[in-house]
């Protein structure tokens, strides 16, 4: 049991949201797995919008089954690994990390106030002391909403602090106790409001009720900057949204982010008018995700039944990024868009990944959900010559695949739905005399097979073909020797290959437009 990290499989750590007061807080503390545990029955999957029955299990027992963790409790999972010897837990193991119970009045007593800067202190402890007891190297880190915070407090100002020596503060001390964070809706920029001019941000902070002031940008930089960095990392360049260039790699940290406000029905549904239609219900688009880190957008709300942890989307993007072994890149290249258009006429680009097997998006975003891929339009004396990076997506070459007449298919699939709008702008207003609403100027979908690396291979192969030059079904489609990419990077490790779109499509998207995928594998860091 103590090596089990040697497959991949680290100490998975989930830090939930925030919870306010009162009865929020003893409703919290009675789910023994803070919401880890909770499941869905409902899944946006038909072409109509109408919700299906799917039943999804719960993140937590998924990695179960799926990944074979198991979950100590023993009546608190606290007191037993005090009470167990170092390195006899299992490594693939789940912990909830409970820094609500002192807050709640259910366990008799007077209630503490809840602290944030003591919860990340506190998960700091049990980080340790998770590590101690299963022999692990290091944890992954799960978060909800206001735990993604936490979870960077810890990161941030909580360990480096810990760690400082005569040489002062390691901002990246983090990456020697965590090897990965995944956080789902959290407000990495804070939380902010569509209406009131900013006044009832200003109220909040000002009152601090309920403890909310956390997600304004005085406490923001107060629980995540050291004060021993505040000298260079003053408070006037603060950006919540950035992490520092030499601390916790930025490549370790995924931002899912939600684009479902209408199902957010928190405080009557006055919490996603609040902040309004770009956003999951509570968090803002534009908030809920690190500069630089990787980011996912799916159409799901902040909690409740379309909620963003309970969700399939949720579940497939947390399994690849903390498991996957290869790290799947996708850009535009070489778009020229606009470029005989006037500069009024603006382009977007709506783009959906879908995964073999799996009844989700796990990318998705589009102008319905208000979160399009804005294109530059093309300028004269101003070219486009830098790569649009379009997402990021992770497989896992040990991942069991489908079966198709009763053989597991060799290869690893998905498909890359694009479909390009343009719409008219002057003013700040749009026109619609030479509009046909709902209809692209251009769509298709990019059908992609990867070939794993394999011992005698260390690179992975891959195959590649546009929906509009298939004369098949796509699921009939069968990637033959035409397909096949060259890959047209020499670097050891990092495989690289170049699909141009149809040719019917240059005169629109560009004389030399095409995506380029880069494929590269991704082991844990040390």
């Amino acid at each position: 049991m103590g090596n089990a990290f040697h497959d991949g499989r680290l100490p998975v750590i989930y830090v939930r949201g925030f919870a306010g007061t009162g009865s929020a807080v003893n409703s919290a503390v009675d789910d023994p797995f803070y919401g880890f545990s909770q499941g869905s029955v409902h899944v946006r999957a038909d072409g109509s919008g109408r919700a299906r029955f799917h039943q999804f299990e719960s993140p937590m027992l998924r990695l179960v089954a799926d990944h074979q963790y198991e979950v100590p409790v023993h009546g608190d999972q606290l007191a037993f690994l005090n009470s167990v010897d170092a390195g006899s837990v299992n490594p693939a193991s789940i912990w909830i990390h409970r820094f609500y119970d002192d807050a709640a009045d259910t366990f008799g007593g007077d209630p503490e106030n809840f602290s944030f800067e003591e919860a990340a202190r506190d998960l700091f402890s049990m980080i340790k002391l998770v590590l101690e007891k299963t022999g692990a190297p290091k944890v992954f880190l799960v978060a909800h909403s206001m735990g993604g915070l936490i979870c960077r407090s810890l990161l941030q100002r909580v360990i480096p602090e810990s760690l400082a020596d005569g040489d002062g503060i390691d901002p990246a001390a983090g990456a020697k106790y965590v090897a990965r964070v995944f956080t789902y809706a959290t407000p990495h920029g804070g939380i902010k409001f569509a209406v009131g001019f900013g006044l009832l941000e200003r109220l909040r902070d000002a009152t601090r009720l309920q403890g909310a002031d956390i997600f304004g940008p005085d406490r923001m930089y107060d629980y995540l900057t050291p004060p021993a960095l505040r000298g260079t990392l003053t408070r006037e360049n603060f950006r919540a949204t950035e992490m520092p260039g030499d601390g916790f790699p930025l490549h370790e940290l995924f931002c899912l982010v939600g684009s479902n406000p209408e199902d957010y029905d928190v405080a009557l549904g006055l919490s996603s008018k609040a902040v309004g239609a770009r956003s999951d219900g509570l968090v803002q688009i534009d908030n809920a995700a690190v500069k630089g880190a990787v980011v996912a957008v799916v159409h799901r709300s902040h909690s409740g039944r379309y909620g963003i942890v309970n969700s399939e989307e949720g579940y497939q993007n947390l399994q690849r990024f903390l498991f996957g072994d290869l790290k799947v890149e996708v850009e535009l290249v070489g778009f020229t868009v606009g470029k005989s258009y006037p500069p009024e006429v603006e382009f977007q680009l709506d783009v959906g990944l879908a995964i073999r097997g799996l009844p989700v998006l796990v990318h998705e975003q589009t102008a319905a959900h208000y979160c399009p891929v804005q294109i530059e339009h093309w300028k004269d004396g101003d070219p486009i010559d830098s790569p649009v990076p379009l997402l990021t997506t992770f497989l896992s070459s040990k991942a069991p695949r489908p079966l198709l007449n009763g053989k597991m298919v060799p290869r690893l699939r998905q498909a890359l739905k694009l479909r390009l709008m343009s719409i008219t702008e002057k003013d700040g207003h749009f026109f619609f005399a030479d509009h046909l609403e709902q209809t692209e100027d251009w769509q298709d979908t990019l059908l992609v097979e990867i070939e794993p690396p394999s011992a005698d291979r260390p690179l992975p192969k891959a195959w590649a073909a546009w929906n509009s030059t298939i004369p098949s079904a796509l699921r009939d489609w069968s990637a033959g020797d035409e397909d096949l990419l060259k890959d047209s990077d020499p670097t050891p490790n990092r495989w690289q290959g170049f699909i141009p779109v149809p040719e019917v499509s240059r005169h629109l998207l560009g004389t030399n437009a095409g995506l380029r995928l880069t494929v590269t594998p991704r082991p844990l860091a040390p």
